[in-house]
């Protein structure tokens, strides 16, 4: 199972705590033998890409190639700090389907990882069309909310299943449980990206660990 930990720009995922989150992240990986990446602000990338051996990606990149632009994040400047790829299309950061399209293209270009998200399973089989290396389901009304996609609307993970020609698909929004991932995953989804249910917990090594471990 893949599980992507989206730090968001929560307080306690920036800066130096984003650095002791991924430590935890890390640990957790370790411990527990599972397959964690994180998801990171482009100003944290290096710093934590330095000081940790779990995968690290970029919140977003830009469609753009390199010379004379101002304020954005390019794809080669995400690899040379260290990410293995970005997220592409989250929905707190959305972007049209020609953008979506020419963002993956270029990140396959440099040997970078595209995660796609996605509202629905309609645009998720739009975005397949990319040949991204993941897709994500991730209904915006159930993001940082305490119901699971999972839970509320399964059938939105199966329908996204039948429309992504064998991507493998993870399943977002409202993760928080265990159970919420085992149901994820018997629906056929082979992973989680989530974010306020492990970044904003008390102890989020605690409630890592019980998302990835394999027996209940």
């Amino acid at each position: 199972m893949i599980c992507i930990i989206n730090f968001k720009t929560y307080p306690a995922g920036t800066g130096k705590k984003a650095l002791q989150l991924a430590r935890i992240c890390e640990r957790v990986a370790k411990r527990e033998h599972a397959n964690i990446a994180i998801a990171v602000q482009a100003t944290d990338i290096r710093m934590i890409s330095q000081h940790v051996e779990i995968p690290v990606l970029a919140q977003h990149v830009d469609d753009l190639e390199q010379g004379a632009h101002t304020g954005w994040a390019i794809p080669e400047a995400i690899k040379e700090a260290g990410a293995i790829g970005s997220l592409v299309n989250h929905s707190e950061h959305p972007l049209p389907l020609a953008t979506i399209k020419e963002t993956i293209k270029r990140l396959h270009a440099l040997g970078l990882i595209s995660v796609a998200c996605a509202p629905t399973p309609s645009m998720e089989a739009k975005i397949a069309k990319f040949k991204p290396d993941l897709v994500a389901i991730e209904p915006p009304e159930l993001i940082g909310g305490k119901i699971s996609v999972s839970q509320a609307e399964p059938q939105i993970i199966t329908q996204s299943l039948r429309r992504v020609n064998g991507i493998p698909l993870l399943c977002g929004a409202g993760i928080h449980t265990k159970r919420d991932v085992s149901k994820a995953t018997q629906l056929g989804a082979q992973g989680i990206l989530v974010a306020s249910g492990v970044v904003n917990a008390k102890n989020p090594e605690k409630v890592l660990t019980q998302l990835v471990r394999r027996r209940v």
